[in-house]
């Protein structure tokens, strides 16, 4: 009785576990598909950099395809994780972008911080989360496919190969005969 009470509570903390994955996954999707669809629709306003985060931005807005890309990077990877799918890509792609964001508001706009750590904290909770899908990347020193089946299995001899004679139409009407009788 209590082993089925023990399997009870973690079939709960599994699903409530579940929800709150699902839950971060969807906010931190959000937040990518709405921004990345502000670059491109232009529906929410920002105020305006002033300083070095003008001269930042202005830099990044000289080469004509930074902004561009940026927005159809973000869309993409919230719309991939508002679906579910390819999460793992969706978070390695979002998160050099994440972590530019972090860098430009601890350098230039503070005030912009707790959003950036919102974003960075749920990046990292779903990337624990799905640290196995990280471990091929995270290896040190990683093999192709190919290599690694050499290396890592240790080969087995070759197997011997024995013809066998096909038997003849006689000896076969000799053992269905013996079978029969």
């Amino acid at each position: 009785m209590n082993s089925l009470l023990e399997e009870a509570r973690l079939g709960r903390r599994q699903a409530w576990a579940a929800r709150v994955v699902a839950a971060a996954r969807l906010v931190l999707g959000f937040i990518f598909a709405l921004f990345g669809l502000s670059g491109f629709l232009h529906f929410l306003t920002m105020p305006s950099p002033t300083g070095a985060a003008a001269a930042f931005f202005g830099g990044l807005a000289a080469t004509g395809y930074f902004f561009p890309l940026l927005s159809a990077t973000e869309l993409t990877a919230g719309i991939l994780l508002l679906a579910g799918r390819f999460v793992t890509l969706a978070l390695t792609v979002l998160a050099p972008i994440i972590v530019n964001i972090v860098a430009f508001h601890l350098a230039f706009e503070p005030s912009g911080l707790p959003v950036a750590v919102l974003v960075l904290a749920l990046e990292s909770f779903l990337a624990w989360r799905h640290r196995d899908a990280f471990s091929a990347m995270l290896r040190f020193r990683a093999l192709p496919v190919n290599d690694r089946a050499r290396v890592d299995v240790p080969s087995a001899p070759a197997p011997s190969r024995t013809i066998t004679p096909i038997p003849s139409r006689a000896s076969l009407s000799e053992e269905l005969t013996r079978r029969a009788a």
